[in-house]
């Protein structure tokens, strides 16, 4: 069973949508969340990047980050950019492209189902950036951004879907990466409850830091609360939950600082240990167990070509784990891709020229591309109870931060 809540939203009023709407926070770098702030005043990277206000070269504190963030926010509303729904809605959200659409509905999801497994996770999460976005909605008060959730759909929501869309949207705008935004409120939200409850489990396709961070939240703020009856805003999580069948996951892209002392004669013959290595232009791998490798200016595909012993599981035989396992760790030293700072991921909209803009500036010394894991593998592993290498799956178009907030 699925529970979702109606909630009242913070959000934009229609005509600056298009302003305040940004990506989510952990997608750009700094340097680019400090152009896009400068750019336009309005947007809500200044409430969930706020060191991107402060001057180059500062060493703000994070209490200072996060009191800033606070300011920004209460600005956006007391300016009134920003407005508190008067009713308890969901809403029906839309992103479009010439390549296809996803449509899927926002609400509050229950912490207490993301704490029993029904809300399930398929990746473990760093401690220190859990604490970061703790620190953060703990300051602001506010959930800033949606939580990624997907399901297995069904009838009943096709249909409640299919009615909304032929609303009028209450926000209707195309974003400068092309992908067109429409969002539609929906009051009467009975049937979507019912709909809902008859949905087995919910699956975090991404935002894992993002459900921890609120249910540690919600643990600062309980302590805090004598009358606490688990009714509070604080006990629900902001989502936006999307049939699986509508999602596509993008690759996971990996680059590696330094080569851990290998010459390259050294490099490519351990590497041959487990892998077919050829000279080749493509930059992309077409198959699972397939890999494009990039450095010193040349690309190689790497073919796994495991020696003995049965079939791999299901979360070996991800390509991210073989190339961790076979690779990163044994010829290359990265013992816990989590946490070695020699190992960088780089989101698959941003391409291969990313990866050999990195190498061939000097950032990094080799680059993999990989291919994507699939939407059934992660629904698989996370119904198992396993967890997947970090960073193995990206989703494209992102869900936009600063279009609906949950205030606790």
């Amino acid at each position: 069973m699925a529970i979702i809540k109606p909630f009242k939203a913070l959000r934009p009023m229609p005509d600056k949508a298009e302003q305040t709407s940004c990506v989510p926070y952990d997608v750009v770098y700094g340097p680019e969340a400090r152009a896009f702030v400068a750019e336009n005043p309005l947007s809500f990277l200044r409430v969930t990047r706020a060191e991107a206000e402060f001057a180059p070269g500062s060493d703000p504190s994070d209490h200072d980050i996060f009191a800033r963030a606070r300011q920004n926010l209460e600005k956006l509303i007391s300016d009134n950019v920003y407005y508190v729904d008067p009713d308890d809605a969901i809403y029906v959200y839309q992103l479009a492209s010439d390549t296809g659409a996803q449509t899927g509905v926002v609400a509050c999801c229950s912490i207490d189902e993301y704490e029993q497994d029904q809300i399930k996770k398929h990746e473990d999460v760093r401690p220190d950036k859990v604490a970061d976005r703790t620190e953060h909605l703990l300051a602001v008060g506010a959930q800033t951004g949606l939580i990624f959730l997907t399901f297995r759909n069904t009838d009943d929501i096709r249909f409640l879907i299919a009615a909304a869309v032929e609303e009028e949207p209450i926000y209707d705008f195309i974003c400068l990466d092309g992908i067109h935004q429409r969002v539609w409120r929906v009051t009467n939200t009975g049937p979507w409850i019912k709909a809902f409850s008859k949905v087995p489990a919910l699956y975090i396709a991404d935002g894992h830091h993002r459900a921890e961070s609120a249910k540690l939240a919600r643990e600062s703020l309980r302590a805090q609360n004598p009358d606490h009856d688990g009714t509070e805003d604080y006990n629900f999580v902001l989502a936006g939950l999307f049939p699986s069948e509508d999602l596509q996951i993008l690759p996971y892209n990996r680059v590696v600082r330094s080569l851990n002392g290998c010459d390259n004669e050294d490099l490519f013959e351990r590497i041959r240990q487990n892998f077919i290595v050829v000279e080749t232009i493509e930059k992309v791998p077409h198959t699972p167990g397939e890999f494009c490798m990039y450095t010193a200016g040349q690309w190689y595909k790497l073919r796994f070509n495991r020696n003995g012993g049965g079939d791999l599981g299901l979360i070996e035989g991800l390509d991210a784990s073989i190339l961790q396992d076979y690779l990163l760790e044994p010829v290359l030293g990265i013992h816990d891709p989590r946490t070695d700072t020699r190992l960088e991921f780089v989101g698959g909209k941003r391409g291969t020229d990313e990866l050999e803009r990195l190498v061939d500036e000097g950032h990094a010394c080799i680059a993999f591309s990989l291919y994507p894991t699939t939407m059934d593998d992660m629904l698989a592993i996370s119904d198992i109870g396993g967890t997947m290498p970090p960073k193995s799956t990206w989703f494209e178009p992102k869900l936009k931060d600063g279009l609906l907030v949950h205030m606790i």
